[in-house]
């Protein structure tokens, strides 16, 4: 494992491009380099253009965006929390999203951007009531509590979803299944445009406020004695996380454990300050996310794999070593 940022930082746009490629070349049509760079500039068969810019490209990078979003949001929440086990569907964030959205489609909304709206809300609603069972209960907002209360949050999400699809058409229920086990399978340009919107904006913010993450991930008191306000920092950069895993959620639906792994590994690779640790998380976690879709869509072709499922087969075994590693 490099343990120079710049190696870490090399490999990791090399492996960005490789995967792309990839991404763009396998399918069930096989397309051979030349011929992916050609269609991307609209140059030869007309029916290989349509495969690349219409249905692959899409898809490629909303799974890099959304890669990259979870692997920030996971991030900022375990600089905010000081745990490196916390992470958006740990802590219940996408799980209340998810259960805006698919809510919202129970009840016919079918517009992209008001099941987006209904995803934020739920991710909202849903760190609330985590931060305040964790105040309920331990008359604070403790790192630990808020991770029991998240599990305890996403595991009652994902009833409330069983519930809002109990007697969901047949027609609804794939879609709001597209939530429940997360794919990039139904990528559109315009869902590409939003997520890199959200990722730019609220990506940005926890980017330009990663110096906030710094100070208070030297504690409480120190961070009160150089001037900044704990709680209300703390909230702001939770909220502004939490809105970022929403974002992906809209997107691809859920997909658990990206915002775990890839923060470890950044600083693994040698990210020290949060800043480079969000940025190259940024780029591993869209690595992680277009190789896990590219797996996703060939190992059992023609069918496609949840592409949470997927994450979760990486994640759950790092999480339980991770975990046993804090414990020794």
């Amino acid at each position: 494992m490099p343990t120079s940022p710049w190696l870490a930082w090399g490999i990791g746009a090399l492996l960005l491009i490789l995967v792309l490629v990839l991404g763009l070349s396998i399918g069930a049509v096989p397309i051979a380099t030349r011929d992916v760079v050609d269609a991307l500039r609209g140059i030869g068969d007309p029916s290989t253009i349509a495969i690349v810019r219409d249905l692959r490209a899409p898809r490629v990078l909303l799974a890099a965006l959304v890669g990259a979003g979870l692997a920030t949001s996971g991030g900022a929440l375990q600089g905010t929390l000081r745990n490196p086990l916390a992470e958006p569907y740990l802590l219940g964030v996408s799980g209340g999203a998810a259960v805006g959205a698919v809510t919202a489609m129970a009840f016919g909304v079918v517009q992209p951007v008001l099941v987006t709206a209904c995803a934020f809300a739920g991710a909202a609603i849903a760190t609330v009531v985590v931060t305040a069972i964790a105040r309920v209960v331990g008359g604070s907002a403790d790192t630990k509590l808020l991770l029991m209360a998240g599990v305890v949050v996403g595991a009652f999400a994902n009833a409330a979803i069983l519930v809002a699809l109990a007697d969901a058409p047949p027609e609804r229920l794939r879609g709001a299944l597209f939530w429940m086990m997360g794919s990039a399978a139904d990528a559109t340009w315009p869902a590409v445009a939003r997520c890199a919107g959200a990722l730019l904006l609220l990506g940005g913010v926890l980017v330009w406020r990663a110096r906030d993450l710094d100070v208070l991930s030297l504690g409480d008191e120190p961070a009160a004695a150089l001037g900044v306000d704990v709680d209300r920092v703390s909230r702001q950069l939770f909220l502004v996380a939490s809105w970022l895993a929403a974002a992906t959620v809209a997107a691809a639906g859920l997909i658990g454990f990206v915002g775990l792994v890839v923060p470890n590994l950044a600083r693994a690779l040698g990210a020290r300050h949060h800043r480079s640790m969000l940025l190259m998380s940024a780029l591993y976690g869209a690595v992680l996310l277009v190789a896990a879709d590219l797996l996703a869509r060939t190992l059992r072709a023609p069918a496609d794999l949840p592409l949470g499922a997927v994450t979760a087969l990486i994640g759950v075994p790092f999480f339980l070593l991770r975990l046993r590693r804090m414990a020794a």
